[in-house]
């Protein structure tokens, strides 16, 4: 027999396999929220462990994200990711440094180890895309991104492919030069307008994202009009009148959000403010479980804890380029097995 085979890319495999391709990044997401509506997708709730324990004092983060994907896609695997708070200061390192391993269903054995820390970048912004496309308001113009970060970057790639009739972004960032540069980047094909606060980013955009570390919340519930749509892209950055008070709370997936002790939702839940049969789940709204929009008023509010089964389809899809065009470092797990 063969001695077992495991295909390894660094990020610049992953690159080259296309993973910035945000065309073809949205329907891989758009098709794992579908076989996670019809039930082909198993998604545990992540485990995490926070380094020292703690909400409030964590400085390491890392979560486990368990994964399969049936449904004609079949693929078994897991999504190491990781968080560090020195990283963020230190700004030598990501501050997020994600593995993705997929295995073969039937033997179980490894055949990717993958950087995914682009893919999460880019899964990310494709979720809120998606949420946008079905969500926001027919005729969206005006979108609002509030942090100029990783995942800033990658929903500016993605809400132009995702809202037909986008003509202007309104970006806001603490730090208003980083804000500036990226707005360059995107000039002239995306008209980005670099603003002074998160309001005016937020308030009378049509869509509006919030993709920050903010441990603090900021957005206003006054800031959400009538009509607009919301993505969360965090765990606290609305106040909680800003959910309490929207026509329609739309999750990626309830359980593990309702159960983040970080999460704006944590108390709303536990004190029953929010029940589960308030929060619709967007997968049924892409199968039609669900209604999507059902006015031009509705203001609706995304809530969004990141998906492994996206992780996993993007990876999928980025192992396939990969074999195709002979990249990476092939590894094996033994020449031969000790034991049978």
């Amino acid at each position: 027999m063969k001695a077992p085979e495991i295909l390894f890319l660094k990020q610049e495999d992953v690159i080259a396999a296309g993973i910035l391709q945000m065309a073809t990044v949205l329907p891989l997401v758009e098709r794992s929220f579908v076989l996670h509506g019809e039930g082909q997708v198993k998604n545990p709730t992540k485990t995490t462990l926070l380094l020292p324990p703690g909400e409030a004092e964590w400085q390491a983060k890392f979560v486990a994200m368990p994964i399969h994907i049936g449904g004609g896609v079949n693929q078994p695997g897991l999504k190491w990711a990781a968080e560090s708070m020195e990283n963020l200061r230190g700004k030598e390192l990501p501050m997020g440094i994600d593995i993705v391993i997929l295995s073969d269903a039937a033997t179980v054995l490894p055949v990717a180890i993958m950087d995914g820390t682009l893919i999460t970048a880019m899964r990310t912004a494709a979720a809120a895309g998606i949420a946008a496309k079905y969500l926001a308001r027919p005729g969206a113009a005006v979108a609002g991104v509030v942090g100029a970060g990783v995942i800033g970057r990658t929903l500016l790639m993605a809400l132009p492919l995702v809202l037909p009739e986008l003509a202007k972004v309104k970006l806001y960032d603490l730090n208003q030069a980083k804000a500036e540069a990226l707005a360059a980047e995107f000039a002239p094909g995306l008209a980005v307008e670099v603003v002074d606060s998160a309001e005016a980013a937020i308030a009378g955009s049509d869509a509006a994202f919030t993709a920050t570390t903010s441990a603090t919340p900021f957005v206003k519930d006054t800031w959400l009009a009538a009509g607009s749509f919301y993505a969360h892209l965090s765990a606290c950055e609305a106040e909680a009148a800003a959910a309490l008070n929207t026509d329609r709370l739309v999750a990626d997936d309830w359980e593990p959000i309702r159960h983040h002790p970080a999460s704006l939702f944590y108390g709303l839940a536990a004190s029953g403010q929010i029940k589960d049969s308030d929060v619709d789940h967007l997968r049924d709204i892409i199968v039609g479980k669900k209604p999507g929009r059902t006015g031009d008023q509705e203001r609706i509010f995304y809530a969004s804890r990141g998906l492994g089964c996206q992780d996993i389809i993007v990876a999928q899809h980025i192992y396939q380029n990969a074999k195709r065009q002979g990249l990476g470092q092939t590894l094996r797990l033994w020449e031969r097995p000790l034991w049978l």
